[in-house]
């Protein structure tokens, strides 16, 4: 079993220092070092607009200052890094949520004021965009772990359960918010059925060969932390543990395998992902004590 030796994990700070932003690199301190995690906070509010919502290259393919339902998504991640659900952020971006559900009760994948302001081209939607799993499902999840009471999360769940029980095929970004919400479900006699019936769907999106490339998902993005549902025995993960760690880069850094459409987008997510990758090192023992 391989760990993160100390000149790998010194080579992974000093990437973060050259490349990441200020927000990644608290992250990291707070990670590593048990740095403050009020100073994290404090520069994830600077992402937050007067209206609750999250924007301002949060989410680094989406450059515009605009609200999108999906940084709220990474916001929410940021603050379960840190056990911060009762922070005011999280009931301010609950009730932007609640500003743009789509009439199905879902909050969609983009909203059309992403056309005002540069971002990756994938981000396209329709004037009137549907509720989508993603990011409904992962923020229901996140909300449900948190065990936080707020408006928008019944209409969420209600949504996230009719579409994963309209499912039978599955993407692997989908994949993973499904898997997320049932991790984290109330009602686990369901989630649990839920995730037996999907689980060779969810499977099927998995690259399974740590050599794999290009825009490869592996099980360490399904399960960056250890779950309850059994997705992959021990063996699989152990493998793509050792993996991951040889997949640091020369530089330091973890580098994203997705495509990368403007430069500064290569330095942001790198950032973001380089302390993702280390969250998971320590969550699976595997960082040198």
């Amino acid at each position: 079993m391989k760990t993160l030796t100390n000149d790998a994990l010194a080579a992974a700070r000093r990437y973060l220092l050259l490349n990441a932003r200020l927000i990644d690199r608290l992250r990291c301190e707070r990670l590593l070092d048990g740095g403050p995690a009020d100073r994290v906070l404090a520069v994830l509010r600077g992402y937050q607009n007067a209206d609750g919502g999250f924007g301002n290259a949060l989410e680094p393919d989406l450059r515009g200052p605009e609200s999108q339902p999906e940084p709220v998504e990474v916001a929410f991640w940021i603050l379960d890094e840190l056990d911060a659900f009762d922070d005011p952020m999280v009931t301010r971006a609950c009730d932007h949520l609640l500003t743009v559900t789509a009439p199905d009760g879902g909050v969609p994948f983009v909203l059309p004021s992403v056309r005002t302001s540069p971002r990756a081209p994938w981000w396209e939607t329709p004037d009137d965009p549907p509720g989508s799993l993603v990011p409904t499902a992962s923020i229901a999840g996140l909300l449900h772990k948190h065990k936080v009471e707020h408006p928008r999360l019944g209409p969420a769940t209600e949504f996230t359960w009719a579409a994963i029980g309209r499912a039978s095929e599955l993407e692997p970004y989908t994949a993973r918010a499904v898997l997320h919400f049932l991790e984290h479900a109330p009602d686990r006699d369901r989630a649990h059925d839920e995730f037996a019936r999907l689980r060779e769907a969810i499977l099927a999106t998995v690259s399974l060969d740590p050599a794999a490339e290009g825009e490869a998902h592996f099980p360490l993005d399904f399960v960056p932390e250890p779950g309850t549902l059994p997705l992959f025995g021990e063996e699989v993960l152990e493998a793509h543990l050792d993996a991951l760690i040889d997949q640091q880069g020369a530089d330091g850094g973890w580098a994203p395998n997705f495509p990368m459409w403007t430069p500064i987008v290569a330095h942001e997510w790198g950032g973001f992902l380089t302390v993702s990758r280390l969250r998971t090192l320590k969550a699976y023992g595997r960082l040198t004590s």
